[in-house]
């Protein structure tokens, strides 16, 4: 299959996840609002425009997406959830963060790094869909054990492009971002 396939089993199982958070079936936003409290609380280690912060966005999202790559293989399980799981997440907080504030608030707080960054988890979790496939398919059809090789050198070029994107969308993040939502 062509990796832009790929590409768009990614967003769309991403979609998925924004749509369940967005719909918010189970009031989940309800119960997790006073939890948030507790993640503000963090916020004073994490602060913006620190060097600290930047480091942590980015480690977290490169160990994501390398987490999703090495264990993609597993009948694709861990890169699923992890597409379905950070849309839920996003869906789920647009919900949150617009009850308080404003949907342009939430645009504002996304759309800058989000452009970059989900750009970059598209590629690194369709390299991580790409790979598990065919070390599910090479596993079932030994004929196609010569495609393994080729394919790890591919999704490895699309890993190491999507971590390279994960750098500019950390910084603007971490220094532009706060200063859009008023931090």
């Amino acid at each position: 299959m062509r990796y832009r396939w790929w590409l768009i089993i990614a967003i769309a199982l991403f979609a998925i996840g924004v749509a369940f958070g967005l719909a918010d079936p189970f009031n989940i936003a309800g119960l997790l609002s006073d939890e948030l409290i507790g993640l503000e609380e963090l916020g004073g280690f994490l602060s913006p425009f620190s060097f600290t912060m930047f480091i942590f966005i980015f480690l977290t999202n490169v160990i994501t997406l390398l987490f999703s790559f090495a264990f993609g293989a597993v009948f694709c399980i861990v890169p699923v959830a992890t597409l379905l799981l950070n849309g839920w997440i996003v869906g789920l907080a647009s919900v949150i963060i617009t009850e308080r504030e404003s949907l342009g608030y939430v645009l504002a707080g996304l759309l800058p790094h989000g452009v970059i960054e989900l750009s970059a988890f598209f590629i690194g979790e369709a390299a991580a869909l790409s790979l598990g496939v065919m070390l599910i398919t090479v596993l079932f059809k030994k004929e196609k054990r010569g495609l393994l090789l080729p394919s790890l050198r591919q999704n490895l070029r699309y890993l190491t492009l999507a971590v390279g994107l994960m750098l500019p969308a950390a910084a603007i993040e971490t220094y532009l971002t706060p200063m859009l939502v008023g931090y």
